[in-house]
């Protein structure tokens, strides 16, 4: 038979109301009656019932995660972690994706809210940044938490590495290699990690001296297609470029098609870095340099401040970066 709350309220000894309490993961339940709960629970391999729960309260343990990216790797480790902090709390995650563009998207977001009842939403770029959507859920009165914010930082809870210093460091070590004349492939403008890479390429240059030079920066979409684009105009200039950054993984490995096509050896005349560390950073040949981003982890902590208690402060939480070197890039060609 279906192990009920009520077994779980015998075998502990306390109420169905704390025990409800416990599991609701609701403040100012004593420690000791706490354990006695969760004993009881794993004693009897009880797994709660969403629903029953949902009743039993003003929650409904369920998010959703508003997603529009063209990496299947960035949404496949967004979805990961938030499952994993999900799990902990018996939390169900729903991952809505959407496009930015769409007529339908703030009806589409309302829509969702109301259909489900969901307890909070979790906003990934560019829509982390949309003022309509933003507006909406202050209003409507729904908790969001944005992951990488560039505007408004303070309006709710956030997650996010530093990404001017991340392309600072990137631009930094192709510097320590000796290259001098360095293509940048930016992001699309709706993303404001964009300028932000942006923004770290072009300070890192100015530390060594050199002026960013707007024919070595072409615009990209975060896919390979806009990443192949772009290598192609720089690497059809006079005097092409020695290094190519790339603001994502995606572009990065556009870059190396192109190189390939054109007999470039990579890093040998051509070096090549990219952004993510998505799983095709290590597939591709030569293997990328790139930052890696703990897409994950950022995920995983903007769950965490989401099933925080509804009073708690907002707070941005900075994941670490980590600069990670492979075979794409070395020195600069003499001669």
């Amino acid at each position: 038979m279906r192990v009920t709350i009520k077994d779980v309220s015998r075998v502990s000894g306390v109420s169905i109301k704390t025990v409800s309490r416990v599991l609701n993961k609701e403040r100012y339940v004593g420690v000791e009656t706490r354990a006695k709960v969760e004993a009881a629970v794993a004693e009897l391999n009880f797994r709660p019932s969403i629903a029953a729960r949902s009743l039993a309260g003003k929650r409904s343990f369920q998010i959703a995660l508003i997603c529009d990216n063209p990496s299947p790797y960035y949404v496949y480790e967004m979805q990961s972690g938030i499952r994993d902090r999900c799990a902990q709390d018996g939390v169900r995650m729903i991952a809505q994706p959407y496009d930015r563009n769409a007529a339908t998207l703030l009806d589409d977001i309302e829509n969702l809210v109301d259909a489900t009842h969901v307890d909070g939403l979790i906003l990934t770029p560019p829509v982390s940044d949309h003022p309509q959507v933003l507006d909406l859920l202050e209003r409507r009165g729904v908790r969001f938490v944005r992951v990488s914010p560039g505007s408004a930082v303070d309006l709710a809870s956030s997650t996010f590495i530093d990404n001017e210093r991340a392309a600072r460091v990137m631009t930094a070590h192709l510097l320590e290699l000796g290259h001098r004349r360095i293509g940048f492939i930016a992001g699309h403008p709706s993303y404001a990690t964009s300028g932000q890479r942006m923004r770290g390429y072009a300070r890192a240059l100015g530390q060594e001296g050199l002026s960013l030079d707007p024919i070595l920066v072409r615009e990209g979409s975060y896919d390979f297609a806009s990443g192949a684009r772009a290598a192609e105009a720089l690497l059809a200039l006079d005097v092409p470029p020695t290094a190519i950054f790339a603001s994502s993984d995606d572009m990065a490995a556009g870059v190396l098609t192109v190189a390939h096509r054109r007999g470039l050896a990579v890093p040998g005349q051509l070096s090549v870095a990219g952004f993510d560390d998505a799983a095709l950073a290590g597939f591709v040949w030569p293997p990328l340099t790139t930052i890696r981003q703990p897409t994950r982890e950022m995920a995983y902590q903007a769950a965490d401040l989401l099933l925080a208690p509804a009073d708690a402060p907002i707070e941005r939480r900075e994941v670490a970066f980590e600069l990670i070197v492979r075979e794409s890039t070395g020195p600069v060609a003499q001669g």
